[in-house]
């Protein structure tokens, strides 16, 4: 009979996957998205974020390829502490409103590849982390969605992902519950890196 019958062996810990958002979490972009729309002769008054750009343009009475052509693809820039962060991280994904185009460019100038990284064109609406997890093939419990809106919390919350505020945003506004960092460096500490 084996020594080992009846054993309980512990398992590896689980590895936490960070997924991010883009605009306003790990790139400073109000600027670059807000130029864009002034550029097609919308007042800065009526810009606000942490929309579908689809549903954005349609409110404004815009096409979206001509605010893709508008937008200006290298004046974003990382919040301090990101690329650091990015760079201290096995496994990383990208869920964002931004349209593809846009965002692919922006991953690619700044030499930053996710394992996975959807945009507008993988959903139906809003963006959505199911559909990330299955990718990663990882649970809802194997990931914390870093985000700077209301619609980050809530997409968070659909998929039973724990949800961490990009505080270093001054526009970001943390709701009773919220974990909130205030640099990108805070995260890995959280994620056990």
């Amino acid at each position: 009979m084996s020594q080992q019958r009846g054993r309980r062996f512990a398992s590896a810990p689980k590895r936490i996957v960070a997924v991010c958002d883009l605009d306003g979490t790990l790139i400073d972009s109000d600027s670059a998205l807000v130029d864009a729309f002034v550029a097609l002769g919308i007042d800065r008054e009526e810009i606000t974020f942490g929309h579908v750009l689809a549903d954005e343009c349609v409110r404004l009475g815009l096409s979206v390829g001509n605010y893709v052509a508008a937008y200006d693809t290298t004046q974003a820039l990382p919040f301090a502490g990101v690329t650091e962060l990015l760079a201290s991280l096995d496994r990383w994904a990208v869920c964002s409103n931004k349209h593809p185009v846009s965002g692919g460019a922006e991953l690619e100038r700044l030499q930053w590849f996710p394992e996975v990284a959807l945009f507008a064109d993988a959903f139906r609406g809003p963006k959505q982390l199911t559909p990330l997890l299955e990718m990663l093939e990882i649970t809802a419990d194997q990931a914390i969605f870093l985000g700077d809106t209301a619609h980050d919390r809530q997409c968070a919350m659909e998929a039973g992902v724990r949800f961490v505020l990009a505080g270093w945003n001054p526009r970001a506004e943390a709701q009773p519950g919220d974990l909130v960092m205030s640099h990108p460096l805070e995260l890995l500490e959280l994620l056990g890196e």
